[in-house]
């Protein structure tokens, strides 16, 4: 009995695949998830002022003579 010849051919498509699709979705909540704390995180409030209480400082200097 003679050996079978068998040849094996791989086509490549081109399809876009399981990881351009995944790494797609990851990207596409990274946007939601930024877009949604620059814009929709304003919780209620009015201006953006905040009142910060900073104490003086005195430094008592004496004059080198220049």
């Amino acid at each position: 009995m003679a050996p079978l010849d068998r040849e094996t051919v791989v086509v490549d498509r081109g399809g876009p695949g399981a990881g351009g699709i995944i790494i797609g979705l990851i990207v596409a909540i990274a946007l939601i998830a930024i877009a949604y704390l620059v814009f929709f995180n304003n919780n209620g409030g009015g201006g953006g002022t905040v009142d910060v209480d900073v104490p003086a400082v005195s430094v008592d200097v004496a004059p080198d003579g220049q």
